[in-house]
């Protein structure tokens, strides 16, 4: 598999993209997928969540020895989508209890996206990488909208999988860092992304122990013709945040035209006019969100 995609991105003369190309291989074969630079704040919020028997202190705990861990949890509890009362929550405790262990890990993934966008290595990819990341989180809060309006879906699982639904792209952008060759020919470096994105999100996924919904949502929401049951999923949710995101600020029939295609909207029963007035209906939610997570 890894041999057909290496002859069939690049030719023998683009030896920078062929390289690269190879070296994504090497770390798929050998099982070894880590995003550069990628903090271990995420990795001990997820090792104390694994414990079956954690509450809220001992997260609260792990939590605050990172103060912008902290401030990015207590961002997203006070957010009108979490907390549409508006009450202040200021503890951790309460924060923990009232989002749940679930955007929990997923403050913890945002945070650690915020200080690997910031890494001094990273700095000659930063502002396509903050590009990148502006979008999983407006997906992420697409998603969020779109499981409690149209689907029998936790809210929190789709917020999650909107936030990682970009996981591949970042895995190959931050690794292109060390190859700034590549850019200098875009059409091979699309070839990369549109070929290897959704098995790096997909590996990279597995290596974090998500759980298996979220792991082929990511790697299948770009199927528009994916089979599925007659009731919406996870991978429909995400399929038509990410469509609706690009979709923004279009003309209705440009979005009809998008909606008509997709077998996700047919089962999830979307008309432009639904989304539309869904999309004015939750705009501060939507807005309280990217903030919380895109800080």
């Amino acid at each position: 598999m890894a041999a057909e995609r290496r002859e069939n991105i690049t030719g023998p003369s683009n030896q920078a993209a062929f390289a690269f190309v190879q070296a994504l291989a090497r770390e798929m074969s050998g099982g070894k997928i880590e995003i550069p630079c990628f903090p271990d704040v995420a990795l001990r919020i997820r090792q104390v969540l694994a414990d079956d028997n954690c509450n809220s202190s001992q997260v609260a705990k792990v939590v605050g020895a990172e103060p912008g861990m902290s401030a990015k949890l207590l961002q997203i509890a006070n957010s009108a989508a979490l907390n549409p009362a508006g009450a202040p929550i200021t503890e951790l405790k309460s924060a923990i209890a009232r989002i749940g262990f679930s955007n929990v890990r997923t403050a913890s993934l945002a945070y650690a996206m915020q200080q690997l966008r910031n890494a001094e290595s990273l700095a000659s990819i930063r502002q396509p990488l903050n590009d990148l990341w502006e979008r999983c989180v407006k997906v992420a809060a697409m998603a969020y909208v779109a499981a409690r309006r149209w689907a029998r879906v936790s809210p929190d699982k789709a917020l999650l999988a909107g936030l990682m639904h970009g996981v591949g792209h970042v895995y190959i952008l931050a690794r292109s860092a060390e190859h700034p060759e590549l850019f200098s020919d875009p059409g091979a470096y699309q070839r990369i992304v549109d070929d290897w994105h959704a098995a790096i999100a997909k590996a990279v996924l597995e290596s974090w122990e998500m759980s298996p919904d979220i792991v082929a949502a990511v790697e299948q929401f770009e199927q528009p013709d994916r089979d599925g049951s007659d009731d919406a999923d996870l991978t429909d949710v995400l399929s038509i945040a990410s469509r609706l995101v690009t979709l923004q600020g279009a003309d209705p029939a440009m979005i009809e035209a998008q909606l008509a295609g997709s077998f996700a909207s047919i089962r999830m029963g979307l008309t432009p006019q639904s989304c539309q007035k869904a999309l004015e209906e939750t705009a501060d939610e939507l807005a309280s969100l990217h903030a919380a997570l895109g800080g």
